[in-house]
């Protein structure tokens, strides 16, 4: 592998929409006054969103009462760490230890949980296999490391749609049948504290879960029944 190019965003969302581009389908499409990924032949809006949310408020704004918008966001289940040099010639590659999974999509979905209601909009996980390019070392500013790189494509493995509130718990295991706190929902789901918090801010605000009081400080989460 050589001649990776400049380190810069760009090859993960170009991959991607080329990849779930389907006959019939436009790119770069105007729509009023944006920009669309891709359009579907059936005249569906796909936005690939490798980041967060926020940015799309406005777009969603003005778009999704008139049109149908799938909002497509790549997670990373596997992940190889690329090293190169200025010239683009690889140095060293090595398999990232962390395993993400569609969990994480909660992380993005904090921005507006309650749109997922809207039955215009639909969310789309993609799980992929990418490569991580990045420079020949971390670089300390500020002391703060900063390592960042570009996000390659090598492989779409999973592809989970959501339509509704309550497609969001098919990204998580049972939740339990008693009241619970983010503690356990992070022990139970096997991510970090910070994601349970947010996974349980978005199921409040898709009400599928209920407040419950507290186990000393700690605030107690109910599942809905039915």
């Amino acid at each position: 592998m050589s001649g990776i190019g400049v380190l810069r965003e760009g090859p993960l969302h170009a991959a991607l929409k080329d990849a779930l581009a389907g006959p019939g389908d436009r790119t770069e499409v105007k729509v009023g006054r944006y920009v669309i990924d891709l359009v579907r032949a059936d005249g569906e809006l796909v936005e690939i969103q490798t980041g967060g949310f926020g940015p799309l408020g406005p777009k969603l704004d003005a778009l999704l009462d008139q049109h149908r918008v799938r909002i497509v966001h790549p997670i990373a289940a596997e992940r190889r760490i690329v090293r190169v040099d200025e010239h683009g010639e690889v140095l060293s590659t090595r398999r990232s230890p962390r395993r993400a999974t569609a969990v994480e999509l909660f992380d993005r979905l904090v921005t507006f949980p309650s749109l997922l209601a809207h039955p215009n909009l639909t969310l789309e996980v993609v799980l992929t296999r990418e490569d991580h390019i990045r420079g020949a070392a971390p670089v300390k500013k500020r002391r703060r490391t900063l390592d960042s790189g570009q996000r390659r494509l090598v492989e779409i493995v999973d592809r989970i749609v959501l339509a509704t509130p309550a497609d969001a718990l098919g990204l998580l295991p049972p939740l339990p049948a008693a009241p619970f706190t983010t503690k356990e929902l992070a022990a139970l789901v096997g991510c970090r504290t910070v994601l349970a918090q947010r996974t349980a801010y978005c199921l409040h605000v898709m009400e599928l879960v209920e407040p419950a009081g507290k186990r000393g400080r700690a605030p107690l989460h109910l599942a809905r029944q039915g």
